[in-house]
């Protein structure tokens, strides 16, 4: 009896006019090849966050799995990042500022 324990992309998702990518992956047991469960995880990664002066941080993807960097490098173009740090920029301003 051959018990294991395996982590797979179970789905990338990009959503929105700021192109989050959720990401849910699966963790997935198997006694002899034959499936016991299944678990899914979720998160979702932005193009960034905002440093003390305003300045786009890119989020770092480096740890992701080499599918999920491929859809953020692919949908977080120039354009993207900068409606996105303008949306951070006035949601830190507040409402009518």
């Amino acid at each position: 009896m051959a018990i294991t324990k395996t982590t797979e992309i179970g789905r990338i998702e990009v959503v929105g006019e700021h192109k989050h990518v959720q990401v849910r992956t699966d963790t997935v047991i198997k006694e002899d090849g034959t499936e016991l469960s299944r678990s899914p995880h979720r998160h979702v990664l932005t193009p960034g966050t905002l440093d003390d002066s305003d300045n786009l941080v890119a989020t770092d993807i480096s740890g992701e799995d080499a599918e999920v960097q491929g859809v953020a490098n692919a949908v977080w173009s120039d354009s993207v990042k900068t409606a996105w740090k303008n949306k951070l920029i006035a949601d830190k301003a507040g409402p009518g500022a």
